[in-house]
């Protein structure tokens, strides 16, 4: 069986906790690992022989790719990259072609990457009852048993029952509260988990059969596909021509073989501050408080500190939530609106939604601690034998301080090492690269002056992350 994982949402609505750069499946925002080394673990925890394999984007492959280096290891079958978003169906194609290239009914169980499942006992026995429909041709979805009426979730209903599952009659849309109520009382219907188990073969046949112009492009951009260190990239421009559409839409509501198996797993989307509130233990006064964080007369809300501390007096049904450059205050009812206020950032001109203070690269963060006009600091850390790029800088000179560990500084013709103490000075214009030969990770201190300080403000000559 193939695992593989979803990993190219921006999480908006956990807002600013989860930001486009580095979007919540990246965050532990449950446990001490991410939500994204968690869905690793489901995966390969149903058994010795299942392989991991990544869809993502650009702009997070090299996190991605952390994660299945650390998380998966030799068990990791790859990482491919979108070019654009095009929805779910086509970004399953691709990894249906990968997977049918050496087993074309090779079972893909097909998972988000940033969802929350408690119960992995119960996983494991659902996707074993799946695997079998499968086998046997089946697409198969996972619904999940519902505790409440929810109106945030689509919901998928079963039809004549085969044992284990039943058949699928009818995907239908997030509805109003008097018709989850129904549904729940009815007890045929189930949240709509967005977890799928098919063989490759068969999903690409279903593929081709409703959805051809889609399954087309999809081909077309794998079979011009290149390898690029550990990703694989496929043709943008066959990509760019693919329809834009779920696996719900495309195939699972058209297909005659779509069956549902019912998972309680403890199962959350994570979709809102509001569901992260009702799966974390609460206190006596229905709080959830993380950070450091003190309250008086304080119930039914969640409380999230990133550093600083957060002081609530006489508040009910309320999320704060603290970050290094913003704080979000709203009432528990209205955090589905989040994204309003994202979009007032994007209007405004602000980098908030995209970026924390905390940036990740490829070979470490950065993070800004001041700034002001012709000048600004950050805080630098470099991974163990990582390296920036060659580079240099039309309108900025740096200074850099080693705080810990030992840097390698390549400036123009000279070649120095730097430890604990010592600094050096990068004119404006001049070549350079740092560069960490040590075993434990190099941080520093850099003082940027200059008349134009963007990050845009690189050159790049060599890059061993193949970046423009």
């Amino acid at each position: 069986m193939l695992a593989v994982i979803l990993s190219g949402g921006s999480g908006t609505r956990l807002w600013p906790l989860s930001r486009e750069a580095y979007p919540k499946q990246f965050l532990p925002v449950v446990s001490d690992d991410s939500l994204l080394a968690e869905t690793i673990d489901r995966g390969l925890g149903l058994g010795d022989d299942i392989r991991v394999m990544a869809i993502t984007n650009e702009e997070h492959r090299f996190v991605v790719a952390a994660h299945l280096q650390s998380g998966a290891g030799d068990r990791t079958a790859g990482i491919v990259l979108e070019p654009v978003g095009r929805n779910t169906a086509p970004a399953i194609a691709l990894a249906a072609l990968a997977a049918a290239e050496q087993n074309p009914a090779e079972l893909m169980l097909v998972m988000p990457s940033d969802h929350v499942l408690k119960n992995a006992e119960a996983f494991g026995k659902a996707v074993a009852c799946g695997a079998r429909a499968a086998e046997a041709g089946k697409l198969v979805t996972f619904g999940i048993v519902p505790a409440t009426p929810h109106t945030g979730y689509g919901y998928i209903k079963a039809g004549q029952s085969q044992g284990d599952y039943s058949d699928v009659a009818a995907f239908v849309e997030k509805p109003d509260a008097a018709t989850a109520q129904g549904y729940l009382d009815e007890g045929d219907y189930f949240w709509n988990s967005g977890i799928f188990l098919f063989r490759a073969d068969r999903y690409l046949q279903e593929l081709e059969k409703h959805q051809p112009e889609m399954m087309s492009a999809c081909r077309a951009a794998w079979e011009k596909r290149a390898a690029d260190m550990d990703f694989t990239r496929v043709d943008k421009a066959a990509f760019e021509a693919c329809p834009d559409d779920s696996i719900d839409y495309a195939v699972m509501e058209k297909t005659s073989d779509a069956v549902v198996v019912p998972l309680d797993a403890g199962w959350s989307d994570v979709g809102s501050w509001s569901a992260l509130w009702e799966i974390q233990p609460q206190d006596a006064q229905g709080n959830v408080c993380r950070g450091d964080v003190i309250v008086e007369d304080v119930t039914g809300s969640y409380l999230h500190s990133e550093g600083r501390l957060i002081a609530a007096l006489g508040l009910t049904n309320h999320v704060i939530v603290e970050t290094d450059d913003v704080v979000l205050v709203a009432d528990r009812s209205r955090v589905q609106d989040v994204k309003k206020l994202v979009q007032q950032v994007k209007d405004r001109g602000g980098h908030e939604h995209k970026f924390h203070k905390k940036v990740h690269r490829p070979w470490g963060t950065y993070e800004g601690i001041a700034q002001a006009d012709r000048f600004q600091v950050k805080r630098i850390t470099v991974n163990p034998g990582a390296s920036l790029s060659l580079q240099k800088h039309h309108h900025r000179a740096e200074h850099w301080v080693v705080v810990k560990g030992t840097a390698t500084v390549h400036r123009g013709e000279e070649t120095m090492l730097l430890t604990e103490d010592q600094s050096t000075y990068i004119p404006l214009g001049v070549t350079h690269r740092l560069t960490n030969p040590g075993v434990i990770p190099l941080e520093l201190i850099e003082v940027q002056t200059g008349s134009y300080l963007g990050e845009d403000d690189i050159v790049r000559f060599q890059d061993t992350y193949n970046r423009s």
